[in-house]
């Protein structure tokens, strides 16, 4: 394996991983700060929701998105992992993928579903809520997809990269 000049920054093949790790500990970071009580930006995302803080939305949809969050980072951060082989590192990546299409159906769905007036989602929502969807939500949706699409990519190279020499050589 060659390695990079000291100060060079992290390796090509773990870079992405640790931008989709930085990405969900944020995401982890903004549902925590909104399941403790914080408002900024909440209501532009949750609605209603927001003001009336019911039970069931602040222990699911905060503390347990931002949960969900915490594992994705640390799913990223195996991607990352430059030495996971065999069942682990399939499983990781299978994980990657999954979690790369998920977030990708899901930012760039809302984002045509809003911008095509598909549905009744346009009647339920408010001029600022849709306006914030689309230019801050569904993008970030996408880049966390796209980081984690890459970071599974790469993991996958690196892995072939790094495979042991076969025996008798």
């Amino acid at each position: 394996m060659r390695r990079q000049p000291e100060g060079t920054g992290p390796e090509p093949s773990t870079l992405w991983g640790r931008i989709a790790c930085s990405w969900a500990a944020a995401f982890a970071g903004v549902h925590f700060y909104w399941a403790v009580g914080g408002e900024v930006g909440l209501s532009i995302s949750a609605g209603p929701l927001a003001t009336t803080r019911p039970l069931w939305f602040v222990v699911a949809g905060l503390w347990g998105a931002g949960a969900l969050c915490l594992l994705g980072a640390l799913l990223a951060w195996l991607l990352a992992r430059p030495g996971l082989r065999g069942v682990p590192a399939l499983l990781t990546r299978w994980l990657g993928w999954g979690v790369s299409a998920l977030l990708l159906v899901r930012g760039i769905g809302i984002e045509v579903l809003l911008l095509t007036n598909a549905t009744d989602l346009n009647t339920s929502v408010t001029a600022g809520q849709r306006a914030w969807t689309l230019a801050l939500w569904n993008p970030w949706f996408i880049a966390g997809g796209l980081a984690f699409g890459l970071a599974t990519l790469r993991s996958r190279r690196h892995a072939v990269a790094e495979s042991p020499p076969p025996y008798g050589r």
